[in-house]
């Protein structure tokens, strides 16, 4: 075969540091924005973002060209740097070190998508620990709790 292909799709999740609740509102929009454009210019293109105060999910495919750990590396770097020009409020903006990545076969695009949208809902009844907790479960994950939440 003379063609490299592939299609991986991927639910990631992380959180700030220390889960402070620093994606506000006011930022909320033109983060998902930026975040979706640090992800295009990567050739990963972005099938849904959504966050709460605490965290961000993001649905993308993975180029093919990329490592999923030099991707989140980078957006995040970038990202943080940006949101601490924000205001005085994001001076010590940070993301957690770690991340939670999920891989997708294209049928269930749709429910994580509609997941993500629906995040300010499902965080009524359930934490950002509780829900990260489940995603391990639910993929099966190995962990070690005492290095999970920094």
């Amino acid at each position: 075969m003379s063609q490299s292909l592939a299609r991986i799709i991927v639910h990631l999740v992380f959180s700030t540091k220390h889960r402070k609740p620093l994606i506000r509102s006011e930022i909320e929009k033109e983060l998902y924005a930026f975040m979706v454009s640090l992800c295009a210019k990567r050739d990963c293109p972005v099938h849904e973002i959504g966050a709460m105060p605490d965290h961000l999910h993001i649905c993308f495919t993975l180029s093919r060209t990329l490592s999923l750990s030099d991707l989140v590396e980078k957006i995040k770097a970038i990202s943080s740097k940006w949101i601490k020009t924000k205001g005085n409020e994001y001076r010590t903006f940070a993301w957690q070190n770690g991340y939670g990545a999920f891989s997708l076969g294209q049928s269930q695009i749709p429910a994580v998508k509609n997941y993500i949208k629906n995040q300010k809902q499902h965080h009524i009844r359930q934490t950002f620990q509780d829900e990260y907790l489940s995603l391990l479960k639910k993929y099966q994950l190995s962990y070690d709790e005492r290095y999970l939440w920094d």
